[in-house]
């Protein structure tokens, strides 16, 4: 049961009631869920973070479309013109999404992973 649940069970216990200082109580519930309901609406946007890494995967994409052909992540910081001040880590989890999203290939090759544009 969430919060936003039982302060309205509360207040419909409240309403049936002869409760003192019930006015007040059903008051204070009802603010309480007005903030839970602003609470939620203002969370729905994206993270700065979050904002970031869809721009440093858009920068990832010029590079891909570029170099046009499987880069490993090491070649790709290398030879792509975007890349300056990423770390491998940072690459790979993007390159990751970018993947489960369909918008980049993998391809395995022994122990190293290459990575290029998907085809459209």
């Amino acid at each position: 049961m969430t919060k936003k649940e039982m302060y309205t069970m509360t207040i419909n216990i409240l309403a049936e009631t002869n409760a003192p200082e019930k006015d007040e109580l059903i008051t204070m519930l009802e603010h309480e869920i007005e903030l839970l309901n602003r609470k939620k609406s203002t969370s729905k946007g994206m993270t700065k973070t979050q904002k970031e890494n869809l721009e440093i995967m858009e920068l990832i994409l010029a590079d891909l479309d570029t170099i046009a052909e499987p880069v490993t992540v090491t070649e790709l910081l290398a030879q792509g013109e975007n890349m300056t001040g990423f770390t491998n880590q940072k690459i790979s989890a993007l390159l990751r999404k970018l993947v489960d999203a369909g918008k980049v290939t993998k391809v395995v090759e022994g122990k190293k992973a290459r990575f290029a544009l998907a085809l459209a």
